[in-house]
């Protein structure tokens, strides 16, 4: 079981991400002692969307065809509507996700981010929680909605909005000291 404080978190994002829904985790599992890694399609900076206009710019770390899941604990899928729905058309990013679900690791989706996990089948029969949106969208790919803060099914964590963000990094380290999860059966 790794400790968070010995845990590579990786967090795959491209313009249009929820500003918060990036930082809050990328520096609270910072802070806890994880060593986070930014990657994007381009290698290059990304730009997040705030409220209702674009954000801040924030620095990636790696070109997402450079990254190899089996060099992290978890992924971190930050949401708003502009950056999942480009990364799920992404092959680069959608085979990289399958391979964290694959292995068993942890792997947090927030806000819309689950359109993510929902391109990868990942939600059928477990139970999620994501922007309230998207909620027809998780329903119809099998997922069992929840209107609450985080949910959790076997290592896949799951939350709503930012207002979750404390909710979501906390479950997050929790899971990630538990190791790997079992997921052949929803």
């Amino acid at each position: 079981m790794p400790d968070i404080n010995s845990s590579k978190i990786l967090i795959i994002a491209t313009h249009g991400f929820e500003q918060s829904e990036l930082e809050v985790p990328r520096d609270q599992l910072g802070a806890a002692g994880a060593h986070v890694t930014v990657a994007s399609p381009s290698g290059e900076p990304i730009k997040g969307w705030e409220e209702d206009d674009w954000g801040q710019e924030v620095a990636v770390d790696a070109k997402l065809s450079d990254v190899n899941a089996a060099d992290f604990d978890a992924l971190v899928l930050p949401g708003g509507q502009i950056n999942p729905d480009l990364l799920r058309v992404d092959d680069t990013a959608v085979t990289l996700i399958r391979t964290f679900l694959d292995s068993g690791k942890v792997i947090g989706a927030i806000c819309h981010a689950p359109w993510l996990l929902i391109e990868t089948d990942a939600l059928r029969g477990r139970e999620v929680t994501s922007y309230t949106s998207i909620r027809r969208d998780v329903e119809n790919a099998g997922g069992k909605w929840r209107d609450v803060a985080v949910a959790c099914d076997k290592g896949i964590v799951t939350s709503r909005n930012p207002g979750d963000l404390d909710a979501f990094v906390t479950k997050l380290i929790e899971e990630i000291a538990e190791g790997r999860h079992n997921r052949e059966a929803a």
